[in-house]
């Protein structure tokens, strides 16, 4: 199947999602769930606008050969530096084609297969993580499950089957305490203290990753409580209206905390020039959520392939137009950012 094959097969089987030729947040704009953006619904389309506002910059004077798009981190290597982005309550945002369990139990396996990876979401119905990290060990631990900023004992539960399932990171996407299904929980759950996020991370006992950071100040405390990796990330624009970017404050929070922790991306990014760009602007790796469910809907485990398969392709000949033979070498200078 081509890539627009996939697309053509998802319409109609995914609920409110229009498939859009090119997910930029306009169509579901502030319908969420939907799973369009919170308040006037425009943090979604401005994460896509801003990577169109990066321009590469091309340079064919240079040596020719095959790029190498390999990712080395926390002693494993991947395909790309792209990972599928973790996604919870798919019958709710997505229609009743799949479950959470389904959806990992396709997803996870076929990243593996494809060379990456893929993050597992969390939910309110503790089936979601158990199902998300029964996946994730009959993946012999390639995947990295994601927990959501609930309570301690809840944390703590949902952690033990984290280790159980042997991945070999664990991530917390902390700013779902804007989450409207977060608020008002008992016992409480959402933001947490520097010192209980260090508490958590000690408890993983694997390197910890801490998405939705959005600030210089929120870096720097996910590395002084140990985070291994930070996801700069606005949730999609789901937790919070006007949020900038993540595009538009990447670039100052991969300066401040490089060589401390690896620096990852979301938001918008949809092709392989847009990783390129993001790399570009300091990022170490992106994630890449709504177009994995768009393929699974579509394909299941061979839409994963052909998606990837195309992210891989527009990475690799975009380092070849810009005169680079490997990620390290991807630098500032070869983009151009639009004011």
């Amino acid at each position: 199947m081509t890539y627009q094959e996939v697309l053509d097969a998802a319409k109609g089987q995914m609920g409110p999602c229009k498939v859009c030729p090119v997910c930029d947040g306009r169509a579901c704009r502030n319908t969420v769930p939907g799973p369009g953006a919170k308040g006037v619904g425009d943090v979604a389309i401005r994460n896509y606008n801003a990577w169109q506002q990066v321009r590469v910059n091309m340079d064919t004077i240079c040596a020719s050969g095959t790029p190498d798009t390999t990712l080395t981190m926390f002693g494993h290597s991947f395909r790309l530096p792209v990972f599928a982005g973790p996604v919870g309550a798919v019958q709710l945002h997505y229609g009743q084609k799949y479950d959470d369990l389904q959806y990992n139990d396709i997803l996870v396996p076929a990243c593996r297969d494809a060379g990456i990876l893929a993050f597992t979401g969390d939910g309110t119905n503790p089936a979601v993580m158990v199902a998300a990290c029964k996946a994730v060990k009959a993946a012999g631990g390639f995947g990295i499950p994601t927990v959501k900023p609930w309570d301690a004992g809840t944390i703590a539960e949902k952690m033990e089957l984290v280790r159980d399932s042997g991945a070999f990171a664990a991530a917390m996407d902390i700013d779902a305490a804007g989450l409207p299904f977060l608020k008002n929980l008992n016992p409480p759950a959402g933001s947490k203290t520097v010192e209980e996020l260090a508490g958590i991370i000690a408890d993983a006992k694997v390197p910890f990753i801490v998405k939705g950071i959005m600030t210089v100040r929120g870096a720097e405390k996910a590395v002084q409580a140990g985070a291994a990796a930070i996801v700069v990330s606005n949730h999609g624009g789901r937790v919070l209206d006007q949020t900038p970017a993540s595009a538009e404050v990447l670039p100052q929070i991969a300066a401040a905390v490089k060589g401390r922790c690896k620096v990852l991306v979301d938001g918008g990014i949809r092709s392989g020039v847009d990783v390129f760009k993001a790399l570009a602007l300091g990022a170490d790796a992106v994630l890449i959520a709504r177009p994995f469910v768009n393929v699974v809907y579509g394909a299941g485990a061979e839409g994963v392939k052909v998606y990837v398969d195309k992210l891989a392709g527009e990475l690799a000949d975009t380092m070849s137009m810009c005169g680079a033979h490997s990620l390290a070498e991807i630098s500032a200078d070869m983009v151009t950012v639009i004011r």
